[in-house]
């Protein structure tokens, strides 16, 4: 008995030392990591508390402590608004267009890129594409009215030419291809990092032995490219499904008038309406809480599904 508890000891002794020592090893990687883990821990977990006053009726003057509790009031009157279904259908159908063309594109866009093989005409494409990315979306919904105003340059031609005009930016049919084209050329570039860094760990000696055995390019891309990027697409798509409530709010913002506020009126754009315009903050927070509440379980049907198929997941 005595020999197993100090067999025991020594064993934590050991544990506790590795640990120490791993610690030490590894110190100049925490202290790296240390502003990222911190900025996250800020401003993404210590604000989470806030999620509290989505079951009071808070009032700024009563504080948190003091507004009364009203348990899932705010979410049974969002539910029960006339505009709910509304609201789920532009913002799923907005993250619905992003997900069919935009997140193909990034990954054709990285696929071409791999394919150049001068590599300064390589760097100065990628840094074109990559450029948009740093523009403002208010430089971007401004370049956009130059463009689809209604007295824009689209809109001069046709008039030139086909004697007509097109309300690209007070129609409905027209909101959401200019929200996935504005969203294609500001971000797509930049989506291609990730697939880039993907493409560079594949084997070049895979593309070697496929020339050798009378391979097109089309086949290496097939059979080599694209299984060697399947569990970075996997993930992406994974966490894309998380923010599938969540619009892009300052473009759809800037986007938004009363023209097309049937199909521009999505979570986000309610949220600001209802929780800055109306001052109804515990409303707003409830209906943020429910996106994120969905994207979570999206997320983890998505991930749980991977798994099923053998496929890497998140965790």
């Amino acid at each position: 008995m005595e020999h197993a508890v100090t067999d025991k000891r020594l064993s934590v002794r050991k544990a506790t030392l590795f640990k120490k020592q791993a610690f030490r090893k590894h110190l100049w990687f925490y202290m790296l990591a240390a502003p990222g883990i911190a900025y996250f821990i800020l401003f993404h977990y210590v604000p989470m508390w806030g999620v509290l006053l989505a079951f009071q009726d808070y009032s700024p003057y009563k504080g948190v402590l003091g507004s009364e509790w009203v348990g899932f009031e705010h979410f049974r009157q969002f539910f029960s608004e006339p505009t709910f279904f509304q609201l789920l259908t532009n913002t799923l159908l907005l993250s619905f267009y992003n997900l069919i063309f935009f997140f193909p594109f990034t990954i054709v866009l990285s696929l071409l890129l791999n394919e150049v093989r001068f590599s300064l005409y390589k760097r100065l494409v990628q840094t074109v594409v990559y450029l948009p990315h740093f523009v403002s979306w208010v430089i971007i919904v401004g370049i956009t009215f130059i463009f689809f105003g209604p007295s824009g340059v689209i809109n001069h031609y046709l008039g030139q030419w086909l004697d007509q005009n097109i309300p690209f930016l007070m129609s409905s049919e027209w909101f959401r291809p200019l929200i996935v084209m504005q969203q294609i050329w500001k971000d797509a570039g930049w989506g291609t990092i990730i697939f880039m860094a993907a493409l560079a760990g594949i084997n070049p000696e895979q593309y070697e032995a496929a020339t050798v055995d009378g391979a097109n390019r089309w086949h290496r891309i097939w059979h080599i490219t694209l299984p060697g990027i399947r569990s970075t697409i996997i993930v992406l798509l994974i966490l894309r499904l998380g923010s599938i409530l969540d619009s892009n709010f300052m473009q759809v913002f800037l986007m938004w008038n009363n023209f097309n506020d049937d199909v521009s009126n999505v979570f986000d754009l309610y949220v600001y309406k209802v929780g800055l315009q109306r001052f109804e903050f515990s409303f707003s927070i409830a209906v943020g809480l429910f996106n994120s509440v969905v994207g979570l379980i999206l997320m983890l049907t998505a991930n749980f599904i991977s798994k099923l198929f053998k496929e890497e997941g998140l965790f």
